[in-house]
């Protein structure tokens, strides 16, 4: 049973996995869909009750009826290097490629369904609260009086984008930035605006989950660091990441968390304030992780591997659309 991995060429992230799942001895199919009808080629059949279906990438044939997982990392714009792209070919592409590989038997990391509701902001916070975590005062709003209201209510506040990093090409983060006392909220109007009452923290944590498994890591603030440097990817650094416990209640909401949002991989950020607290941030479907790994050594690059081979405790997933549990 082979793996198929979506992601771009240069993911280097997804490298570290390969790298794993070919010590494992297991098969692996790697493709962007951007490469769909140049260099990637598809066919599925739908014949007297039964359904076929392979993938060439390079020249090797494969079925997907004999697809083990399949783990969406990166993936391009299908067909975004054809010959004469269009946004005609690029749904045409997609709807054939993800059409056909949801008839199939593998399991997913994770779902197109399930990863692009967990992309949205704002169901990330209510399913945090739902699940149990501390998530600080936020407000998501285009009234400028409602903003200033909320600056009454709450004087220490940050913003960030609602949608993550800036569509450009390549894309460009966006830093979660401290407002301004004097702010008077009058752009707000122009677009949705994100605030948050700002957690006076003394670490970050970065929290992967891959099924089951929760890999935390900390980075301590640098106590005399200037207050206004408060995105972890931005600021000074004092410390690398280093390996961290996961406070029970945490992990149980973490877990809880997963379950609702159908995920089988998650990247948690959470700000630990001084009374230990980790407040929610947000949680990437499909963060990075081997910047934590570099730091820590943990295996999380392993624990995925394992996790697509079909090894390891009990993982929620979906097959064919539904949820399943697989091992």
């Amino acid at each position: 049973m082979t793996v198929l991995i979506l992601t771009t060429e240069e993911d280097v992230t997804a490298d570290m996995v390969v790298l794993q799942l070919g010590r494992a001895g297991v098969p692996v199919v790697r493709l962007d869909p951007a490469d769909l009808t140049n260099g990637v080629a598809l066919s599925g059949e739908y014949v007297q009750g039964a359904c076929r279906g392979h993938l060439s990438v390079g020249g090797r044939l494969v079925s997907m009826n004999g697809l083990r997982s399949i783990w969406v990392r990166r993936p391009g714009d299908a067909a975004l290097r054809a010959g004469q792209p269009s946004a005609w070919l690029t749904e045409e592409s997609a709807q054939a490629l993800y059409g056909m590989l949801r008839c199939t038997g593998a399991r997913w990391m994770n779902h197109p369904d399930a990863a692009r509701r967990a992309r949205h902001k704002p169901w990330q916070l209510r399913l945090a609260q739902l699940s149990g975590l501390a998530v600080p005062a936020t407000l998501i709003t285009t009234f400028p009086q409602a903003a200033r209201e909320f600056a009454e209510r709450f004087p220490d506040l940050v913003v960030k984008p609602v949608s993550g990093a800036h569509p450009q090409e390549p894309p460009r983060a966006v830093p979660t930035s401290r407002v301004a006392p004097d702010a008077d909220f009058a752009a707000v109007a122009f677009g949705p605006t994100l605030l948050q009452r700002r957690i006076p923290k003394r670490a970050d944590i970065r929290l992967t989950v891959v099924g089951e498994r929760l890999l935390a890591a900390r980075k301590p603030a640098d106590p005399d660091g200037h207050p206004d440097d408060i995105d972890v990817r931005f600021a000074p650094s004092v410390s690398p990441w280093l390996p961290a416990e996961v406070p029970p209640r945490v992990a149980e909401a973490v877990l809880r968390y997963m379950k609702d949002a159908e995920l089988a991989y998650g990247a948690f950020d959470f700000a630990e304030d001084s009374d230990g607290i980790w407040w929610f941030l947000e949680c990437n479907q499909s963060g990075q992780f081997g910047f934590v790994e570099m730091d820590t050594g943990q295996p999380i690059a392993e624990t995925i591997a394992m996790w697509l081979a079909g090894h390891g405790d009990h993982a929620a997933s979906y097959v064919d659309g539904d949820r399943n549990t697989a091992s």
